[in-house]
């Protein structure tokens, strides 16, 4: 058992509240079971109790046995002098205050509903299994699950808002710088994203915009940074590149030591890094104002229209320096869109809106609801217990529940977790 059920069981009165009486035999009501504490200090604070005829108020400390007290020290510590209450599951001594008054006690053994108790052993026991809840998820409503996945995604947005504001105050608070790296990162997509936020960093974002104007200085400065320009193939558009990084190396005293190494094994020919760095190369030449724009847009269909860029014409027949290819065009597709809203644009704009006390969470909503579902191995995991996610809204919100709650045990601050245990 966990005292994280006992914390559940006390602040939800999941016991018969009728008849309550201490271990010492006195007549108890709850006015108030307090506010949870998830800080150090006693586990409830500000409750208002009446034992016997005496009115009391104070905190209210949580244990599955009482001789937990002297296990985790609390006679040595003063902030739990003022506690009024022992809750515990277990009665199995006394607790006394400094004045050597008996602290009540409230022992939950036998007044816990006992249809909760067996479900939260059958929650908690589940041994070999994917996620504690995987033999009952396909029997929580979808009501439950699609608002508890809504407010999961926000809490994901939530979490990435914190590296957001990291960003932001080490690049002075330059939205744009912070946006290109965002991008950079997505551009990069998991095999590359470490690499390509390392190029990102390699440079301020003044360089950048000193170089807009010409779409091979900015291709020059990507795949120089990134240690693309390193060899010696003779094709004109290399050579002009390698020139074309040189002079600007010397110009803006860049260097590269930070930048991680890109990787090309097992990625499909259009996720090499070398066209995704020509294409965000080509979007910055494009896009001079982008951070505006992107944090204008309110409609799928415009942000579509706003990435859709292509590479530049040697890569149309070429994925690699040294190899040509059957021309073809290789603009940014609407799915490789969709992550880049899913991973930089839609944070940056929840995160934006908040900064400026604006509301634009339905907006939010209503772009990644449009959005299909990722597919990966977590997402499939719950679709085979349930067929549930299907836009990007719901598997950024069980990609959030897995990692944030099932991992973590934490069923009892889950809403199916709770659906469950009130069943």
């Amino acid at each position: 058992m966990q005292e994280a059920f006992l914390h559940y069981v006390w602040n939800y009165k999941k016991i018969d509240v009728f008849d309550l009486k201490t271990t010492q035999h006195e007549p108890l009501e709850i006015i108030s079971g307090g506010r949870l504490n998830s800080n150090s200090g006693p586990d409830f604070f500000n409750g208002q109790l009446r034992i016997g005829n005496q009115l009391w108020a104070g905190n209210i400390e949580v244990h599955i046995k009482s001789s937990d007290w002297f296990v985790h020290g609390h006679e040595q510590d003063s902030s739990y002098d003022n506690v009024i209450l022992h809750v515990v599951y277990e009665h199995d001594t006394e607790i006394y205050r400094h004045d050597n008054s008996i602290i009540p006690t409230l022992e939950l053994k036998s007044i816990i509903n006992k249809d909760l108790l067996a479900n939260y052993q059958r929650l908690f026991t589940a041994k070999n299994t994917w996620i504690n809840c995987e033999k009952d998820f396909a029997d929580v409503s979808d009501f439950v699950i699609i608002h508890w996945l809504e407010r999961l995604y926000f809490e994901r947005l939530e979490h990435k808002s914190k590296h957001i504001e990291e960003l932001l105050e080490s690049s002075k608070n330059n939205w744009e710088a912070v946006l290109f790296k965002l991008l950079a990162k997505a551009f990069g997509l998991k095999v590359n994203g470490d690499s390509f936020f390392s190029l990102a960093n390699s440079m301020d974002f003044s360089v950048i915009r000193k170089s807009q104007s010409n779409v091979l200085s900015l291709e020059a400065l990507f795949f120089g940074q990134s240690r693309l320009l390193n060899d010696n193939f003779s094709h004109p558009y290399y050579k002009e590149l390698q020139n074309e990084y040189w002079f600007l190396k010397q110009k803006f005293q860049l260097e590269n030591h930070g930048v991680i190494p890109l990787q090309f094994f097992r990625l499909r020919p259009l996720n090499f890094p070398t066209i995704r760095l020509s294409q965000l190369a080509n979007l910055y030449f494009k896009e001079h104002h982008l951070f505006s724009k992107a944090m204008s847009i309110d409609r799928l269909s415009d942000y579509y229209a706003l990435f859709e860029v292509p590479t530049s014409s040697f890569w149309e027949s070429h994925y690699t320096f040294g190899k040509e290819t059957k021309p073809s065009k290789k603009i940014i597709t609407k799915s490789f869109v969709d992550l880049l809203l899913i991973n930089a644009i839609l944070p940056l704009k929840f995160y934006h809106a908040r900064q400026k006390m604006e509301s634009k969470e339905d907006i939010i909503v209503e772009i990644i609801d449009s959005i299909a579902s990722e597919n990966n191995s977590i997402i499939d995991g719950f679709n085979t217990l349930k067929l549930v996610s299907k836009s990007a809204m719901t598997s950024q919100g069980l990609l959030q529940l897995k990692q944030n709650y099932c991992n973590k045990n934490k069923c009892l601050k889950c809403a199916i977790g709770n659906s469950l245990l009130s069943k």
